[in-house]
C-alpha cells in the first residue's frame, strides 16, 4: 500500500511542477498523441514486381503509412515519374548533373544533409535558382527510429533549415527522406507534426559506392525496365555511372511517354 501512495504522490509532483517539463525535455516522448505508436526501427524497402508494375510498400508498414503523409510513388494511374537525389558529400558530379537537367528542362529533388550545404553553398543556391527543389535528409544522418527525444529529434530538421536558409535566404521546402531508410511508426509520426511529408522511393540500386560503380548498360537497362507509372526514383550523386547515363535516361523516359515532375505535385489530385 505504501508502494501505491508513493508512486502516485510521485505522478502528481511530476505533473505539477517544473519537474515535468525536464522529464519532457530529457526523456524520450511518451504522451497522448504517440500513445501506442511503436518505436521500433524499420528499413524501408519495397516488393519488386514485374517489370513495369508498381512494387508493394514493405509488409510491416503497409497498414500505416497512409497516416502519416509517406509517399513512395505518386499517381500510379498516369505516366509520371519523380527524380530525386540523395546528396550525403560532394564527390564531383552534381555540376554535371545539374547540366543535364538544365539541358533537358527537368527539375529534380536533391536530399541534403547539413554538412553538404555548409561545404557546397554555390551548388545550393545553383540548384535553387534554377527551379529545384532542395529537401532535408537530416543535419548528422541517423537512424530517426533511434532519436526519440524531442528536442533532438526536431534539431535534425531545424538545423538543415537554417543553414539553407543562411545560404539562400529562402525557407527549405518541407520533404524529408530518413537517412539510410530507417524509420519507426513514431518517428514518422514526429516528422508529420514538424510539417513535413515523408519521401521513399520505388526504385533503387546500388550506386552509392564510388569504388564499385555498376555499368552504365547495367544501370541504364535496370533503371528503365524498373521504370513504372508514378515511380519515386532514387539516385545518388556520387556516382559516376548515374551521371554518365543520366542524359539517356532522361531521353529514353520522355520517348516512353513518361513525364518527369516535381515532388511537390505528391498528395495534389
Amino acid at each position: 500500500m505504501k508502494v501505491k501512495l508513493f508512486s502516485f504522490a510521485a505522478a502528481i509532483f511530476i505533473a505539477f511542477t517544473p519537474f515535468k517539463d525536464l522529464i519532457n525535455k530529457y526523456l524520450p516522448i511518451y504522451n497522448n498523441s504517440y500513445e501506442g505508436l511503436s518505436s521500433k526501427e524499420l528499413d524501408w524497402y519495397y516488393e519488386s514486381r514485374k517489370n513495369g508494375e508498381v512494387p508493394l510498400p514493405p509488409k510491416e508498414s503497409k497498414n500505416f503509412i497512409s497516416n502519416y503523409d509517406v509517399y513512395y510513388t505518386g499517381d500510379t494511374s498516369k505516366k509520371e515519374i519523380y527524380l530525386t537525389f540523395d546528396e550525403g558529400y560532394e564527390n564531383g558530379y552534381t555540376e554535371k548533373i545539374l547540366d543535364i537537367l538544365k539541358k533537358h528542362n527537368v527539375k529534380a529533388a536533391f536530399f541534403v544533409v547539413k554538412p553538404y550545404i555548409k561545404t557546397q553553398p554555390e551548388l545550393i543556391k545553383r540548384m535553387t535558382e534554377e527551379g529545384h527543389l532542395v529537401c532535408n535528409h537530416s543535419s548528422h544522418h541517423p537512424s530517426m527510429a533511434k532519436v526519440t527525444n524531442k528536442e533532438k529529434f526536431k534539431s535534425e530538421f531545424t538545423e538543415v533549415e537554417d543553414i539553407y536558409k543562411e545560404v539562400t535566404g529562402k525557407e527549405m521546402v518541407k520533404f524529408f527522406r530518413p537517412p539510410m531508410g530507417k524509420y519507426s511508426e513514431l518517428s514518422l509520426k514526429m516528422t508529420q507534426d514538424l510539417g513535413y511529408k515523408t519521401i521513399f522511393w520505388s526504385f533503387a540500386y546500388n550506386d552509392w559506392i564510388p569504388e564499385k560503380q555498376p555499368s552504365k548498360e547495367y544501370a541504364f537497362n535496370k533503371i528503365i525496365s524498373k521504370t513504372h507509372n508514378g515511380a519515386i526514383i532514387l539516385l545518388h550523386a556520387v556516382s559516376k555511372t548515374n551521371t554518365e547515363i543520366l542524359e539517356d535516361l532522361i531521353l529514353k523516359w520522355k520517348e516512353e511517354g513518361y513525364e518527369i515532375k516535381s515532388i511537390e505535385e505528391l498528395g495534389s489530385n
